[in-house]
């Protein structure tokens, strides 16, 4: 007759083997289900409509969102050439506002960062830089020759200029930026120094305080989680 020591020890045995077949199932649902291309997705900033199309998630119909995107827009670069957002179809933009004629600590601070980041990702061709200038007088030997300052090469990082009116209206309506011209007593142009982030479809994923460590540290990670996002999406095919 089994005594009540040599049941338990039974029942603790059957109870681990039990634990050793259900974990390699238990860990595949895990991987399969919930761990796969799982990271937290980035925001996406500005105004957003529900379509009038849908998306099967588990069966089930979701209907599709339309979100905030940037505008196609056609500026001039520090070489002279026609630039539009469109050439970069496909890219991670990296965007900030320039204005040449004042250099504030926070205007500084934006092209040390730059500088930095361009560096960074000198050799990675899915990211791109841009600063547009806000100068109502935008000249473009004034451009070059900040750009040279910079090392700021076209193609990598443009710096661009065009009719102010049309950039300002564009900086508000799809970067949901400030600027505003003061014209007395003393001209100037007051703008946000914010850096944004786009992802390929030129939507904003995110505002970055560049004189705010933890901020650029966010725009780091944040760069390369749209990165491993558009990779994802090529190999996807989609």
């Amino acid at each position: 007759m089994m005594n009540a020591s040599s049941s338990k020890k039974k029942i603790s045995t059957i109870l681990i083997l039990a634990a050793i077949l259900v974990m390699p199932g238990f860990l595949y649902y895990l991987l399969q289900d919930q761990g796969k291309n799982r990271y937290r997705p980035l925001a996406i900033f500005g105004p957003k409509k529900v379509a009038s199309t849908f998306h099967s998630v588990r069966g089930k119909q979701i209907p599709d969102t339309i979100y905030h995107a940037v505008g196609n827009f056609s500026l001039t670069n520090q070489n002279g050439d026609t630039v539009t957002l469109d050439s970069w179809k496909g890219k991670v933009m990296v965007l900030n506002l320039l204005y040449s004629h004042v250099q504030t600590d926070g205007s500084r601070a934006i092209f040390t960062e730059f500088k930095k980041f361009n560096k960074t990702y000198q050799n990675n061709k899915l990211v791109h830089f841009a600063s547009i200038s806000v100068d109502p007088y935008g000249h473009n030997e004034a451009l070059k020759e900040t750009a040279k300052l910079l090392g700021a090469k076209p193609n990598k990082w443009d710096l661009l200029s065009g009719d102010s009116t049309a950039v300002y209206a564009m900086v508000r309506k799809d970067l949901l930026l400030d600027v505003i011209e003061i014209r007395t007593p003393v001209e100037k142009v007051i703008y946000s120094h914010k850096i944004v982030l786009l992802d390929s479809q030129h939507r904003i994923r995110g505002f970055y305080d560049a004189s705010n460590h933890e901020a650029l540290s966010k725009l780091d990670d944040e760069i390369k989680v749209l990165i491993a996002e558009e990779l994802r999406n090529m190999k996807d095919g989609r």
